[in-house]
């Protein structure tokens, strides 16, 4: 029976590969983001290339009820979702001061806010069956502060604390929920965000590869999984936790100076 798998952020980077890999594995697909353009596009061509139903939902997450919404026209549609992927987010480099607060607001509102509500309204649909799997798109970032990022770090904090908590009260049943903390990917949140001008993004994984490992680690219904990084960035988060907080965030400001 085939599974059918909500994305959101769905038309580039990280988002459009787990459509990719889900569309292989034979999946059908409720894809989710701004740009209808595009979202059409990839509709027509997973559905010709893997011979699946992709259905679209056109919707400005950051706006007030568009996550209820998404879940009122899948549940109108009378579609059952097996996979929640809350893959959408944007970042922003610069002082705090200095940031149009509009846009902090803006980020917050889609990294946070619509990611709890559509996690709540899907949860409500897994627990009636007691089945189903969340994958939840954080950051390495969620494991610090970050200067110069301050409100976007502090952002997928909150995910990945969140992400955790649901899934220690779902032990015992057969929903899971996977917490993804991709380190710095080539996609376009690098170059929207600036973060491609700073030493953070030097090297980059692909998004395949963190899409990849992601939805492995969310099949396996794994709690934690840490993809795209670099030997000596491995090396680096495990000593995070034995540092001084100081001189880490000496570190991270450093690395996203531009």
């Amino acid at each position: 029976m085939k599974k059918i798998a909500l994305i959101t952020g769905a038309s580039s980077g990280i988002g459009k590969e787990f459509a990719n890999i889900h569309a292989e594995s034979g999946g059908d697909l409720i894809i989710v983001a701004r740009s209808e353009d595009k979202l059409f596009k990839l509709k027509k061509e997973l559905e010709t290339k893997y011979n699946i139903k992709v259905h679209v939902i056109q919707k400005d997450l950051t706006t007030t009820k568009a996550a209820q919404e998404v879940h009122q026209e899948v549940s109108n549609a009378g579609i059952k979702v097996d996979y929640l992927i809350n893959n959408a987010g944007f970042g922003g480099l610069g002082k705090f001061n200095e940031r149009e607060l509009e846009q902090d607001i803006s980020m917050i509102e889609l990294n946070i806010i619509a990611l709890t509500a559509l996690t709540h309204y899907f949860f409500q649909d897994f627990t009636k069956i007691n089945k189903g799997k969340i994958l939840n798109v954080s950051s390495t970032a969620s494991l610090m502060a970050g200067p110069f990022q301050a409100v976007y770090y502090a952002t997928k904090a909150y995910v990945t604390s969140f992400s955790n908590a649901i899934a220690e009260e779902l032990s015992g049943t057969d929903i899971t929920v996977t917490n993804l903390m991709p380190g710095a990917t080539e996609s376009d949140f690098g170059k929207i965000s600036g973060m491609d001008k700073t030493e953070l993004f030097n090297k980059t994984a692909s998004a395949r590869q963190v899409a990849e490992q992601g939805y492995k680690g969310m099949l396996k219904g794994k709690l934690d999984v840490t993809a795209g990084l670099q030997f000596s960035q491995k090396i680096m988060f495990k000593l995070i936790p034995l540092l001084p907080k100081k001189i880490l965030l000496k570190q991270v400001r450093k690395m996203q100076n531009i």
